[in-house]
């Protein structure tokens, strides 16, 4: 008779092996214990650390505290006091909930517990003994609960030689101990080092503790985020779109009130930038998620970081209009100032920590009506203008803060030979200007706008392709004179299999034999004379979108049309086809980045200007 190769294992080696899903590092102990002190009704919590955990991870808290019974309890497995029937596991608003924490940590390490309650004279300390028993005593003790976990991985040496240096250890401490202080700014966090105390959160706003953690001035960067509705609420802050980074880390989402990371939202913020982000950029969020417990499942991983919903799109889609909304209702304008103090060496950089108000729109160019004396020598160049095809009856609804005003005129000279009125109050209209055909200057209330025409006309086509396939009433412009090109074999192909876009934006193609296409028609948005150089670069446009970024045909098409549609720098535009431009921008949902996420619009402040010409 063979003997049995399969055994059971004894506890304390499953505990061991279990205590891995639970306990991966010292900010995994961190993690559990304050979570438990925030659940046991906690307005104030320190945390110490030496050796960034290694040696010792101490929690103290305020909390209700546990009686004897349940201080001996708490460390058996499956020992918990948050649910007690399987359909809690439906209702869950607690952070922990598996009872699982602290026998897991006592499995690996020296664990002692000191609590006592508000009510109680004396206290409970649970400890073990070096032969691994249980240890009872009574003492006075601070009212609330101090763990301390003692030599993480001693009896684990293998576990322990994995972990990173001290350094890398306590950065993931810290950014789990401000990921909870985030979550919870009405408790008091503190955090020791060594003996040194490196961070002292004091009770507040989710607004004070945002300054807290990262700087007194970081709300001047964000931008607020708040829809509450009976069934899901989203609130909080996401970042300016200048203050995109090349690295994750800055995008902080709680659900319920507990710390999680999900793609799904994640991307949902992501796409709400509208193009504003390129591959490896990532945008600062903070976000609170409030949904009903029953519509979400966190009981997917010890970690409790992942999470599922029920209705997957449904909390997609919330989520993508809210901070698409968030972002409209905000003056996005980068604000450039001069960095450096050696006037020598100084250059200008943005400036992301300027205020901005919901719905202010007001610092931006403000025009006049101009009445120009009537002249009769117009160019040919003048009559044929770059923007005849843009209606002259703007939606005034769709115009946050419309950049003409009428006001009392002056009579002042024009560049071009005739005469125009124009305001000269200081408050109403104000000059626009096209510095070398590339460049487009106005004034504002603050200071200096400056606007690059090639991405401000890039961000109007790319809104109106989208428009055109969404109405899916493509308008076509009839050539006079059709005009025949010659493409390679692979362009043939690729104009062949993307035409039914093409068509949708105004292209009127035929196909013929050895690889020519003949141009009937063109979208009203394309230059007389530019038609075939047009279509050429839009094709060489998508294929190079397609093999660097991988963008899907829809999306591509629109950011490689309206890339090579638009005006370029070197155009010459008149004061008019400026104002149309500049009316058009601020008219779309996203007028501060084109399409491919470079800036549209800078403002240079007043102050820059006087601090450079010292006159400050």
């Amino acid at each position: 008779m063979t003997s049995k190769k399969i055994k059971i294992l004894p506890e304390n080696l499953a505990n061991k092996i279990a205590a891995g899903e639970v306990v991966q590092r010292p900010e995994s102990v961190v993690k559990e214990l304050i979570e438990n002190s925030i659940d046991a009704g906690s307005t104030s919590i320190e945390l110490v650390v030496k050796k960034a955990g290694k040696s010792l991870i101490q929690v103290f808290d305020n909390g209700t505290g546990m009686n004897e019974d349940d201080a001996i309890l708490c460390i058996q497995k499956h020992a918990t006091s948050k649910i007690s029937e399987y359909s809690d596991l439906e209702n869950i608003l607690t952070l922990g909930f598996r009872g699982e924490a602290l026998s897991s940590i006592a499995s690996v390490s020296q664990l002692e517990i000191k609590t006592e309650t508000l009510d109680e004279d004396f206290g409970t300390l649970v400890r073990f003994d070096e032969s691994g028993n249980v240890v009872v005593e009574k003492g006075s003790y601070t009212k609330g609960t101090s763990v301390a976990v003692k030599n993480l991985f001693y009896n684990t040496p293998a576990r322990r030689n994995f972990l990173k240096s001290d350094v890398t250890e306590l950065k993931h401490i810290i950014d789990t101990f401000n990921r909870i202080a985030l979550s919870h700014p009405a408790i008091n966090f503190k955090l020791h080092n060594d003996e040194e105390i490196i961070f002292s959160y004091s009770a507040g706003t989710i607004e004070s503790r945002i300054q807290q953690v990262f700087a007194d001035n970081m709300l001047d960067a964000l931008i607020k985020v708040e829809e509450l509705t009976d069934f899901i609420s989203l609130y909080g802050y996401a970042g300016k779109p200048t203050m995109l980074k090349k690295s994750k880390g800055d995008q902080y989402l709680f659900l319920n009130g507990r710390y999680v990371i999900s793609k799904q939202i994640n991307h949902a913020v992501f796409t709400a930038y509208e193009n504003i982000l390129e591959k490896g950029d990532y945008p600062f969020f903070l976000l609170f998620l409030d949904i009903d417990p029953q519509r979400i499942d966190i009981n997917v991983h010890p970690s409790k970081l992942e999470v599922r919903f029920d209705d997957d799109k449904d909390v997609y889609s919330f989520v993508l209009a809210v901070i698409k909304k968030s972002l409209a209702t905000h003056d996005l304008v980068p604000l450039m100032q001069f960095t450096g103090r050696d006037l020598d060496k100084e250059k200008l950089g943005f400036n992301n920590f300027n205020q901005v108000k919901t719905n202010d729109f007001s610092d931006r160019p403000v025009f006049s009506e101009r009445k120009s004396v009537e002249r009769t020598n117009f160019s040919d160049r003048e009559i044929d203008l770059i923007f005849s095809t843009i209606p002259e009856n703007i939606n005034q609804q769709n115009i946050s803060s419309h950049p003409f005003e009428k006001s009392d005129p002056k009579e002042v000279y024009h560049e071009a030979g005739n005469y125009e009125q124009r305001n000269g109050n200081e408050d109403g209209a104000t000059f626009i200007i096209q510095l070398h055909n590339k460049y487009i200057l106005s004034q504002i209330k603050t200071g200096l706008m400056i606007i690059d025409q090639h991405v401000a006309h890039e961000r109007v086509l790319y809104e109106k392709v989208w428009k055109r396939f969404e109405a899916d009433l493509p308008f076509s412009q009839q050539l006079l004179f059709p005009k025949t090109v010659e493409f390679d074999p692979g362009s043939f192909g690729l104009v062949k299999e993307i035409y039914p876009f093409l068509t949708k934006l105004g292209f009127t193609l035929k196909f013929f034999s050895k690889n020519t296409i003949v141009i009937e028609g063109v979208p009203e948005d394309v230059k007389s004379g530019s038609e075939e150089n047009v279509l050429l670069e839009l094709i060489n446009e998508y294929t190079a979108n397609q093999r660097e970024k991988k963008l899907e045909s829809k999306e591509n098409i629109a950011k490689s049309y309206s890339c090579k549609a638009a005006i370029k720098a070197g155009d010459y535009l008149s004061e008019k086809e400026m104002r149309l431009l500049i009316d058009q921008l601020f008219a779309t949902s996203m007028p501060y980045v084109c399409p491919h996420g470079r800036p549209i619009v800078v403002k240079i402040s007043l102050d820059e200007f006087d601090r450079r010409f010292g006159r400050t």
